[in-house]
């Protein structure tokens, strides 16, 4: 498995919501507006459930974040996850993913924990909080780490998702301002849909 597809389309869709009336058609939603490659996290209730119900969705690659410990890595490897991320330097989620041949992306933040994140086999490293020091960061960190796939999270939106490419981030992530809750929780696709479209045509 890989993650060319996130790489192709530059932009992964994050999905934090309490609840997920219908979780394939939430992924429909998102790759009729651009957005292929989709990250439930284990703060959603019944999150293997939905990976379990959309494992197969087609052109999706469905993935989960938030995975903390090996226990969930494999729970949500066994429930059709592509691909995994961490909030932070996680050894013992890499060990599972890289044993059972699943890419996953490392959450980290300073210059010693990208390459930390880099060195346990992440196909790319999660740059989080992006947002506490803006897309000027990726580039001083890409100085050191030249051939290092960053993917900033947490704030990155339509208005400056551009930045953080032009920046060299490999991707970006689009979280609330495209996926939020309350759209999740009403089924409006087509809203999500819409703010799809929007954020990735606004990446240029």
């Amino acid at each position: 498995m890989s993650l060319e597809q996130l790489f192709t389309d530059r932009v992964v869709a994050v999905v934090r919501a309490p609840e997920i009336p219908d979780v394939r058609a939430l992924c429909a939603a998102l790759a009729a507006g651009g957005i292929r490659t989709v990250e439930l996290t284990f703060t959603t209730p019944d999150v293997l459930r939905h990976l379990r119900e959309a494992a197969g969705a087609e052109g999706i690659s469905l993935g989960v974040g938030t995975v903390l410990d090996d226990d969930d890595a494999r729970a949500a490897i066994d429930a059709g996850a592509r691909f995994l991320v961490t909030p932070g330097l996680r050894p013992a989620v890499a060990t599972a993913a890289v044993a059972a041949g699943i890419p996953f992306l490392m959450g980290a933040f300073t210059p010693s924990e990208v390459l930390v994140a880099h060195e346990s086999g992440a196909a790319a490293v999660k740059v989080f909080p992006a947002g506490r020091l803006g897309p000027g960061y990726l580039t001083d960190l890409h100085g050191p780490y030249p051939d290092v796939r960053l993917v900033p999270s947490g704030g990155v939106s339509a208005g400056n998702a551009a930045e953080y490419l032009a920046a060299g981030a490999a991707a970006v992530t689009a979280g609330t301002g495209v996926v939020p809750p309350q759209l999740v929780a009403a089924a409006d696709w087509a809203g999500i849909t819409e703010r799809a479209a929007a954020f990735v045509a606004a990446m240029g």
